[in-house]
């Protein structure tokens, strides 16, 4: 495999599994670092703010620069800011997803939104998602800051922000705009602020229909790796395989 200039983790599955990490990962990410390559990590959960992803990466003995963490919140934040100024904004969300809209100067509002945004929230109630069926119903723009149906925890998979976008979907007939892999939008921010090339790029994942079709859909090359969602063996029969496939990250050393 060549070498890249951006190395482009996705968490969940791919460098830990709820609150353990892939040991795998953690050594490939300290032998980048030993090469003074700083990884960017690119993930779909819109939890938590840039910082908590980096206390959560360090309790597990992984050091990340905020500025090479990026979220679907953030993007989700300025996708919104750039199509929406002005507009009023309802969060069903985490404090990554909320943060982010604050950071972008949205206003957040509980009734009657321009915008309805959900994100991941582990405490959602039946009457939030009722209430969020109302609001779109009556006219609010429908976004969301990803697809996953499910994700990898520590306990198995757990349902994702995509189930409860589809729920929705179902009830008001509405589709949600999706910002999240395998949306490129992350990948284009990084590129972006970094000033890189796309084949300087590398999109690492364990989920072939968010992470390795965020990387063909941009454009730059992929890793897919045997530790979260879709198996290798699925990958290699895909009309579009990811570039390079392994069963850990260790198999790169």
């Amino acid at each position: 495999m060549k070498q890249y200039k951006a190395y482009c983790f996705d968490l969940d599955g791919t460098v830990y599994r709820g609150l353990d990490p892939i040991l795998e990962a953690k050594e490939f990410i300290h032998y980048l670092q030993k090469q003074g390559i700083e990884p960017f990590f690119a993930t779909n959960n819109a939890k938590m703010t840039r910082a908590q992803v980096q206390k959560k990466l360090h309790k597990m003995g992984i050091e990340a620069k905020t500025n090479r963490i990026m979220t679907s919140a953030i993007a989700t934040a300025k996708y919104i800011a750039n199509h929406y100024p002005n507009k009023t904004v309802k969060v069903l969300g985490g404090d990554g997803l909320r943060q982010a809209l604050l950071d972008e100067g949205m206003n957040i509002v509980d009734k009657n939104p321009n915008v309805f945004v959900l994100g991941m929230n582990p405490e959602i109630t039946y009457q939030m998602l009722a209430d969020a069926c109302y609001d779109i119903q009556n006219g609010a723009v429908f976004v969301a800051t990803n697809g996953d149906i499910k994700y990898p925890s520590e306990y198995g998979f757990a349902p994702g922000n995509g189930a409860l976008a589809e729920l929705i979907h179902h009830v008001t007939d509405v589709t949600p705009f999706y910002i999240g892999k395998p949306a490129p939008h992350m990948l284009e921010i990084i590129r972006q602020e970094f000033q890189l090339q796309k084949e300087e790029m590398l999109m690492i994942g364990d989920n072939y229909d968010t992470d390795i079709l965020a990387g063909i859909n941009y454009g730059i090359d992929t890793l897919h790796v045997n530790t979260g969602v879709t198996r290798t063996e699925v990958v290699q029969r895909k009309e579009q395989p990811a570039t390079y496939t392994v069963e850990t990250l260790l198999d790169l050393l």
